[in-house]
């Protein structure tokens, strides 16, 4: 599989610290985990846009920061492929971040393969972290002995945003970069666009091209241009 340049894997924006709404411990947790100092696999789940690819992203990155190697990998990305995929990982790398363990359920070569890949991770010490829309006991998994594995991994729930938390990782955003955000322009987001926080980010770095090409601050007229016209 060819390896992602860093900056494209690990995004200046999605680090552990820059995550919205955590539950007590899960940062803490996480960081232990990429530095090496934790023996448990964890397992993220929630729904779309409570950001599971952003903590593991981020931990990967914390991963990296501390000296070891991180790899991540989208299960969507490889389904139908994961043994070659995980071909050698015990080996190469120190952390493995899968993402979207749904999409290889029902794919029943793909449930062996992850079944092979954990316990090798598991003998060789190598950090695990998983990230999945539902609990392993939810998971639409056909193997049993797979479905087994994954529910003695460290259980860590997370939980969509409130406009609150979504328009403050736009505001956060927003700072990153420089931008100008008038508040009255992110409320009028909020209430006419896609609450989904994967839509809204994906919109937001479209409004930072144009306000970068228009030299405009982001204010509700120019929101309104902007969307109108697409």
């Amino acid at each position: 599989m060819p390896q992602l340049p860093l900056a494209l894997r690990f995004p200046q924006e999605q680090r552990l610290l820059t995550y919205i709404g955590a539950a007590s411990g899960m940062i803490e947790r996480l960081q232990l985990l990429a530095g090496g100092g934790l023996a448990d696999a964890l397992y993220l789940q929630g729904g779309g846009g409570s950001g599971k690819t952003h903590l593991l992203l981020g931990t990967c990155a914390a991963a990296e920061a501390a000296g070891r190697r991180p790899q991540y990998l989208s299960l969507a990305r490889v389904r139908g492929h994961a043994r070659d995929a995980f071909e050698g990982l015990e080996q190469t790398a120190d952390l493995v971040a899968l993402d979207d363990l749904d999409a290889i359920s029902g794919v029943r070569e793909d449930e062996v393969a992850l079944f092979d890949l954990h316990n090798r991770l598991h003998d060789a010490g190598v950090g695990q972290l998983y990230s999945a829309a539902a609990a392993p006991a939810m998971l639409a998994v056909e193997l049993p002995d797979l479905r087994s594995r994954l529910a003695q991994c460290t259980l860590m729930p997370l939980h969509t945003l409130d406009d609150a938390g979504r328009a403050a990782v736009l505001r956060q955003r927003a700072a990153s970069r420089g931008l100008a955000f008038e508040d009255a322009a992110l409320d009028w987001l909020l209430t006419r666009c896609s609450r989904d926080l994967s839509d809204l980010t994906a919109l937001f770095e479209q409004i930072d091209r144009a306000s970068l090409a228009a030299q405009r601050r982001i204010t509700v007229p120019f929101l309104r241009q902007l969307l109108d016209a697409a």
